[in-house]
């Protein structure tokens, strides 16, 4: 499959049409291995405007394209959602905020735990995030230190 058919396929099982602007931000979205914020997809998409990319962000949410992850940087972040998932609770997965660059990973085989809730209460959404350094970041620092 080509890229081109794969992101248009990704488009099409959520039920969106496929536009030149929809498939260059899922395309970009996809690039890395990290949560891109709009602000970040601004940067990398000049010849968009803000208010094309924040109405297709808003498209793809409705839909269930991607899921939005407030990791406490003051942006949120968007991540593209494998086909299968729903955006329940269930699908819910933890999220790893690096706090030396800034970058947000989608930690999608650590299943974030449901806490049973008091009578009357209903879970609509989790935001489980862990803080700390990433694996290049780690690296850096180890290598500073090694040189002092």
């Amino acid at each position: 499959m080509t890229d081109e058919a794969y992101f248009t396929h990704k488009l099409e099982h959520r039920e969106i049409r496929p536009t030149a602007a929809r498939l260059q931000i899922l395309r970009e979205m996809t690039r890395g291995d990290e949560a891109v914020s709009l602000p970040d997809l601004e940067h990398y998409l000049p010849q968009l405007d803000k208010s094309t990319i924040s109405r297709t962000l808003s498209l793809f949410l409705l839909h269930r394209l991607i899921h939005a992850v407030d990791d406490g940087s003051g942006a949120l972040k968007y991540a593209v959602c494998s086909d299968d998932c729903d955006c329940t609770v269930e699908d819910e997965h933890t999220h790893f905020y690096c706090t030396e660059c800034h970058r947000t990973f989608c930690l999608k085989h650590l299943h974030v735990p449901v806490v049973p809730l008091p009578e009357g209460f209903q879970l609509e959404s989790i935001n489980y995030v862990l803080k700390g350094l990433c694996p290049q970041c780690s690296e850096k620092q180890q290598t500073r230190h090694r040189k002092t």
